[in-house]
């Protein structure tokens, strides 16, 4: 452990190494090992550090059989002697925030409700524990939350022990350790006892605050959304702005947005249904005015024309509207829709037409594709000719059976 700084000291940014070796991994990226480092590798949930080497940008970090590679973004360029890491503290930081905030989180729903923490993800803007039960009450979370940021509050200091496995049984550890040698204990006194390989700052009151988000069932599991930190500033601070926007548009003080917002959803849905209505009508009227324009062929009537921009859904309701109004009659129905033609073609209860058949052959000029059955069809495809002949093509279709 003497090569890894980060546990040292998490509060060393800038240390001087020896290049050990630098190379390339099986996908070609480039890294190097040092002798010693502070940069903090991949893992326990923690993200890597980043920063520099030399002049150079240190994209990740990781450790492979007992190696931590640097990978870096091009070559040092440097033969022999020492160079100069430099940690990106305000990145750093946040980790060590975070992950004491999470000791803390996990410590009190441990210690209130004997929910364990089975995972831990600490991810770029937001972290998420999973507890170990498949129900979480508001008033357990808020609990729990209470309960962390007094110990936050109350500016515990944050230790840390290395133990042999023997030695454990000395410790009300939280969890089972999974490591058996070089066991790095981190202790919260009298709160939380944990193993773990992480970086922490040295008191909780450097966490600042816990703020929980939100949690969701996942498999049998609680997933719990929180953030620690200056992110619960930052949080706060994206709330803040939403919400003084939303004061502005709705007019309405902070304390009454949830009203206001809920006025709108009522007012929208009254609107969306008289809007239903008012088109409902406009659908009755068009179809009355195309039965009253429509030709009679013997005892059937024939309803067609072609439309522009009209959609597949409002043909079929034109033609059902139709076929309800005249059982003895037959709708063709087109629509040119930009480099598209839509095609619905239905027939009255009392008409004999097979609307499948004809518009299966119609289909085939604009290859296109439909289904229906013999009553009422439809389809669409490309605009290869125009709503007018693909038209007077059904027309043709239905005229030649009649004179046949």
């Amino acid at each position: 452990m003497k090569n890894k700084i980060f546990y040292q000291d998490a509060y060393i940014q800038t240390f001087s190494a020896k290049v050990v070796k630098e190379a390339e991994d099986s996908a070609g990226n480039l890294f190097v090992v040092l002798d010693q480092t502070a940069f903090y590798p991949t893992g326990g949930g923690q993200p890597h550090d980043t920063g520099t080497i030399g002049d150079v940008n240190v994209l990740n970090v990781e450790e492979i059989d007992g190696e931590i590679l640097h990978f870096i973004e091009k070559p040092l360029q440097i033969s022999k002697g020492e160079v100069v890491g430099r940690i990106d503290w305000q990145r750093r930081f946040d980790h060590m925030q975070q992950h004491a905030g999470q000791h803390i989180l996990s410590a009190a729903f441990d210690n209130l409700f004997h929910y364990k923490t089975i995972s831990f993800h600490l991810g770029n803007e937001v972290l998420t524990i999973d507890l170990d039960t498949d129900t979480l009450l508001d008033a357990e979370a808020d609990q729990a939350e209470r309960l962390a940021n007094q110990i936050i509050l109350e500016n515990r200091s944050i230790e840390t022990k290395w133990l042999t496995e023997a030695e454990l049984s000395q410790y009300p550890l939280r969890k089972a350790t999974k490591v058996k040698d070089d066991i790095r204990l981190v202790i919260i006194p009298d709160f939380d006892y944990n193993g773990c390989g992480g970086t922490h700052p040295k008191s909780t009151g450097e966490v600042r605050a816990i703020k929980l988000l939100d949690w969701e069932k996942q498999k049998k599991k609680i997933r719990l959304q929180f953030v620690c930190g200056d992110r619960v500033l930052d949080q706060f601070q994206q709330k803040q702005t939403v919400l003084l926007g939303l004061t502005k548009l709705l007019n309405a003080p902070e304390k009454d947005m949830c009203g206001a917002v809920l006025r709108m959803l009522q007012s929208e849905k009254k609107l969306e249904k008289s809007l239903e209505q008012a088109q409902e009508k406009l659908f009755t009227y068009e179809a009355a005015e195309l039965i009253a324009e429509s030709s009679s062929l013997r005892e059937e009537k024939l309803v067609s024309k072609v439309f522009q921009g009209r959609t597949i859904q409002e043909l079929q309701k034109l033609a059902r509207l139709v076929t309800a109004k005249e059982q003895n009659c037959n709708v063709l129905f087109i629509s040119e829709n930009d480099n598209r033609l839509q095609v619905v073609c239905a027939r009255g209860s009392n008409a004999t037409e097979n609307m499948k058949s004809l518009i299966g052959d119609a289909l085939k000029l604009i290859n296109g594709k439909g289904g229906g059955n013999e009553a009422f069809a439809q389809g669409g495809g490309e605009a290869l000719i125009s709503g007018d002949e693909l038209l007077k093509n059904l027309l043709g279709k239905i005229f030649a059976k009649v004179n046949g």
